[in-house]
């Protein structure tokens, strides 16, 4: 998919302005406001329900299929950021913003209602339709109002909301759920979304070009089901079905013809829904495809380390929680203190390597402190280092990667950028929670492994003792990959050309 050359222009839109270049700085900050709240958002429903996840499967059951609960969610989300991202373009990103945060409450509401597992993956499958748009349009509502050599500061400050309600989420998830019950960590959503409805609807303008554009569905639909059959292979595989096995065979094959009838699709596509012209600037590709395996690397590691503390260091939740603190602390400082020192010297390149670097380190601690049964002081300082690094790379790849295309195009290469690290984020998790079942699978049996949470109490010591024996093993091979993963997105850094960012919202991106 990497193409030789740079993008193509297009000069009868070479004149377009960005509707809020002028903004006054009242509306940049009610706009940054709304930004803030549904980054914050996506943070906490990513993060509040980790936590909360034994007492939902000790309510509901299916603890085998638990991590669907994660996957159905970024699913839906991947498969509806290219197209937000482009509606956004054509539309304007208003309009867009009150359709996502609209599904993001009603999932949300819905899912505090639901009375089985099943309902449960389905209901956060809705809610990830609306989260898939608060993450792209957030990052391109920033570039409607600041320039891109202002943008670091200010994607520092998302940064460290993120970080702030990524370990807000495990906290208050534990705290909610021994107090209350699980089913309010959906609850908690509905005040939060409804004040960025508000900041959204006070201080974005509507950008409306009032042109008309096909919409891409056979793209849409050839998008959702080469994810999907990507994903359920990932998920079912070695468990439902053999690795070695026809139906295995038969999986992959669909996901190649599929993803491979998507692009020939999108280059034959009057109005496309994903603009492969832009993989012809090198910056860009290498950027999203960094971004990806970041995703990957983090949250197939995160995202089950509140489980590790919970069942083999013999934490509560809410405990398990508070040990992610350290991360956000390390992230919040380097995103906040670095945007502004990379606003001032107008290049970002040398955070964005050191921070993947340190991330790449910390990651692969975690799977050597599990390997050695270390104890909480240990992962603390790994996860310190962890959000150390996450707050130099993560801000910084997103400059980067919107420096590298023009201002009309910034809906469609948010998009696709949020897309790739979605999709790498579901792969992360699916890929985590193969490896789980596996060893679940290997050292239990299918009896022990549909076991609830609830039943998991009911167990004498010594079955207690060796489930978290299996699960201490499968995760510190979780650790391990995601590690590795990090390390080759560091090696992608070193072909990243050092482009200056511009000063202005409007100007042409470096070809």
């Amino acid at each position: 998919m990497f193409l030789p050359g740079s993008p193509v222009s297009d000069p009868s839109a070479s004149a377009d302005l960005p509707p809020d270049a002028t903004a006054k700085p009242v509306q940049r900050r009610v706009v940054l406001t709304g930004a803030l709240l549904c980054m914050i958002l996506a943070a906490l429903d990513q993060n509040i329900v980790n936590t909360a996840l034994p007492r939902i499967v000790g309510d509901l059951g299916g603890l085998a299929h638990m991590s669907w609960v994660f996957t159905a969610f970024m699913l839906t989300a991947t498969a509806t950021t290219t197209l937000y991202g482009r509606l956004s373009d054509i539309h304007g990103r208003r309009p867009l913003f009150f359709i996502a945060i609209g599904l993001f409450i009603v999932g949300s509401l819905l899912c505090g209602m639901a009375r089985s597992m099943t309902q449960l993956i389905a209901l956060r499958a809705l809610q990830g339709l609306g989260a898939g748009g608060l993450l792209v349009l957030a990052q391109s509502a920033i570039g409607d109002v600041f320039t891109p050599r202002e943008r670091p500061r200010y994607q520092g400050i998302i940064t460290g909301a993120f970080a702030l309600a990524s370990v807000a989420g495990p906290i208050t998830g534990g705290a909610i759920t021994e107090l209350l019950s699980w089913r309010w960590v959906f609850f908690v959503n509905l005040p939060i979304a409804l004040a960025a409805l508000a900041m959204i609807f006070l201080g974005l303008k509507d950008t409306v070009r009032h042109e008309r554009h096909p919409i891409d569905f056979a793209g849409i639909a050839l998008l959702v089901a080469a994810t999907t059959a990507l994903l359920l292979l990932l998920a079912w595989g070695g468990g439902e079905f053999p690795w070695i096995s026809v139906t295995t065979a038969g999986f992959a094959l669909s996901v190649a013809v599929l993803f491979a009838l998507f692009v020939r699709r999108e280059k034959r596509a009057p109005d496309p829904l994903v603009r492969l012209s832009l993989l012809r600037n090198v910056t860009y590709a290498r950027g999203v495809m960094i971004g990806g395996m970041m995703t990957f690397a983090m949250l197939g590691s995160t995202v089950f380390l509140p489980l590790y503390f919970q069942l083999v260091l013999g934490m509560s939740p809410t405990a398990a929680g508070a040990m992610l603190l350290p991360q956000v602390v390390g992230m919040m400082i380097t995103s906040v203190i670095g945007g502004r020192i990379v606003s001032r010297l107008g290049s970002g390149r040398a955070f964005l390597r050191a921070g993947i670097a340190v991330e790449a380190l910390a990651l692969m601690s975690l799977g050597w402190f599990a390997h050695i049964g270390g104890g909480a002081y240990a992962f603390m300082l790994s996860t310190f280092c962890l959000g150390f690094g996450m707050g130099m790379g993560m801000p910084n790849l997103t400059v980067t990667v919107q420096n590298a295309v023009p201002y009309r195009e910034l809906g469609a290469a948010t998009g696709m950028m949020t897309f790739i690290r979605s999709l790498g984020g579901a792969l992360g998790v699916a890929a985590s929670g193969t490896i789980m079942a596996q060893h679940l699978l290997a050292a239990l049996g299918r009896d022990h492994a549909s076991l609830s949470a609830g039943a998991l109490h009911r167990l004498s010591p010594a079955d207690l003792a060796a489930i978290a024996g299996v699960y201490h093993h499968a995760l510190m091979w979780c650790f391990w990959l995601s590690g590795a993963v990090m390390g080759i997105a560091f090696l992608l850094t070193l072909g990243l050309p050092n482009t200056r960012l511009r000063d202005r919202i409007e100007d042409a991106a470096e070809a």
